[in-house]
């Protein structure tokens, strides 16, 4: 019989639904992402991602964001004996080793919160800021996959501009993993030209599986490999099901003709795809283990994780209701002919590699003497 591993996991947006909606962390449902569903689960590693999107939130995304990293240090600090804020690798090291505690990482999802100046994450890293998903819509630094607001379309499909790439470099100096999920595809092979460190794809699947342009190609999962990096399996049914996204993709076709026409706000036809897609029937759980599969096939057995996009998705695939079941992943794994050791690598090993190999165990309150990120 395996044992259960632990679980790190790449990308929830439950801070957002904390800090702006008041849902209790605490309690056992309400959320994907709980404190007893992360318990019951076995997690030792979750990264949460503080979105602050320019347009959403005119002029106070930096303001915004700022009070969601914070409102990760203060669960930290109401549940001292199961959470600890990790800034360093030795933090998320002596989590996943077993301490009974579980490693909070914060990310920035999309770079808008640093208002065009690379040099505006360092406060974000004193803060504790480990991870940056470059551009959720197209910014200053990136251009987008995906129309970011009403999901439907494609975004600009610009690359990293200078302030971007200079921004990688920024990343690579303080020890911040980059992130390239929702980047355009010419943003990625950018990243792969200009990083000097390995990066990750923190939830996104197998474009081969399903053709949803926020997945990755063969050649991109492969591109992530030889540079050492990760690809978190993202749990929504949109990424993991072709029948689920052609129907969200009629569906909201037609939705946002309405907006065009003048019959609906952009709000009301986020609102109405939002309800459709909790009507779809959910696709199998199996269909997450060929996303998995797929990228050992492609990429080999180290370059593949978890990264659910929990509470930042309206459809799940069939037996996922939150983080408490991610057990059940598990058992599929094994059933598909995955080893113990590859299992392990899949749901905690990999993306603690690159937590090690980017973050590095100093200090990050101590300034270091080099380069432009040097605070000043």
């Amino acid at each position: 019989m395996m044992s259960r591993p632990r679980f790190f996991d790449a990308h929830c947006d439950t801070i957002q639904k904390v800090l702006e909606n008041g849902a209790d962390f605490a309690a056992p449902e309400g959320m994907h992402v709980t404190l007893p569903g992360m318990l019951k689960a076995g997690m030792c590693a979750q990264v949460f991602a503080a979105w602050a999107l320019a347009e959403r939130l005119d002029g106070r995304e930096d303001e915004v964001a700022m009070q969601m990293v914070e409102a990760v240090g203060s669960l930290c600090g109401e549940h001292p004996d199961r959470l600890v804020l990790a800034r360093t690798w030795s933090d998320i090291e002596a989590a996943c080793a077993g301490s009974g505690k579980i490693a909070a990482i914060c990310g920035l999802e999309g770079a808008d919160p640093l208002k065009g100046d690379p040099q505006a994450l360092l406060p974000f890293y004193h803060a504790g800021v480990r991870l940056l998903t470059l551009a959720w819509a197209d910014n200053a630094f990136s251009g987008t996959a995906v129309n970011p607001y009403s999901r439907i379309g494609r975004g600009s499909g610009l690359g990293l501009t200078h302030r971007g790439r200079e921004l990688v470099g920024v990343c690579d100096e303080l020890g911040v993993v980059v992130d390239v999920s929702h980047a355009s595809d010419q943003a990625f092979w950018d990243v792969c030209a200009v990083s000097t460190k390995p990066f990750v794809a923190s939830h996104s699947n197998c474009r081969a599986l399903c053709p949803h342009p926020r997945n990755l190609t063969d050649e991109m999962i492969r591109a992530v490999a030889d540079r050492g990096g990760v690809v978190g399996v993202n749990l929504f049914s949109g990424f993991l099901s072709p029948a689920f996204l052609a129907q969200e993709q009629d569906y909201s076709e037609r939705a946002l003709s309405a907006v065009r026409a003048g019959e609906r706000t952009l709000a009301e036809a986020e609102g109405a795809v939002s309800a459709f897609l909790v009507g779809i029937p959910r696709p199998p759980l199996s269909l997450l283990v060929d996303h998995v599969k797929h990228i050992v096939h492609v990429g080999g057995e180290d370059c593949v994780g978890l990264g659910g996009d929990l509470d930042g998705v309206d459809s799940t695939p069939a037996e996922i209701d939150g983080v408490g079941d991610y057990p059940k992943i598990v058992e599929l794994l094994g059933r598909a002919g995955m080893t113990p050791t590859q299992v392990e690598k899949v749901c905690h090993r990999n993306f603690l590699r690159i937590f090690r190999d980017v973050l590095g165990a100093e200090d990050p309150l101590v300034t270091r003497p080099t380069g432009n990120a040097s605070a000043s």
